[in-house]
């Protein structure tokens, strides 16, 4: 997973929402974590997912994602994923895990949680904006405060950064986009 010389490298934001006949995953690709505008917006439809599993919630959204970023892959330098990348405090692997994992844990992997996840305690907090709700940072192949400030000092004066409200609104609006 070698970029190519002087490729550019890239961080994206991706996220995954379902609906009845299967699911549409967005991405924002962004070269500065302080960018307020993705260099690239991603779109792609998966029309078979996989059922919810209680506690294997990878399963269904992993796929999804690497067929997302296959295209682009050779030019991600880290990916954020919305949820976590740890479940517990004995690192049992969320959703970012696997997806290192899937990259061969040569990608580092930021997930940046809305909810708190009963147990995950080695989640960050961090409070953006006047929000007094935290998003709950995790992180493998970085350091997790790195990972937690770098999420903070992304773009965007409120709880949620700039790009990764866009992600959301790529995936949930699907037809107000053409993008691929």
């Amino acid at each position: 997973m070698k970029p190519e010389a002087g490729s550019l490298l890239v961080i994206a934001a991706v996220d995954v929402h379902y609906f009845e006949n299967g699911a549409v995953s967005g991405g924002a690709l962004f070269v500065h974590w302080t960018s307020e505008r993705p260099a690239l917006e991603l779109r792609e439809f998966s029309g078979r997912v996989e059922a919810y599993e209680p506690g294997s919630f990878y399963k269904r959204e992993l796929p999804c994602l690497l067929k997302l970023l296959e295209p682009v892959k050779d030019m991600v330098q880290t990916v954020i994923v919305d949820g976590y990348v740890w479940l517990g405090p004995e690192n049992r692997p969320g959703l970012g895990a696997h997806l290192y994992a899937a990259f061969d844990e040569k990608v580092p992997v930021i997930g940046g949680a809305k909810n708190i996840f009963r147990g995950a305690t080695i989640a960050r907090p961090i409070l953006r904006g006047g929000s007094r709700r935290p998003l709950y940072v995790t992180a493998a192949g970085m350091d997790p405060l790195v990972a937690a400030e770098s999420i903070r000092m992304m773009h965007g004066p409120h709880r949620i950064p700039t790009l990764l409200k866009r992600v959301d609104e790529i995936c949930r609006n699907p037809s107000r986009y053409i993008l691929r």
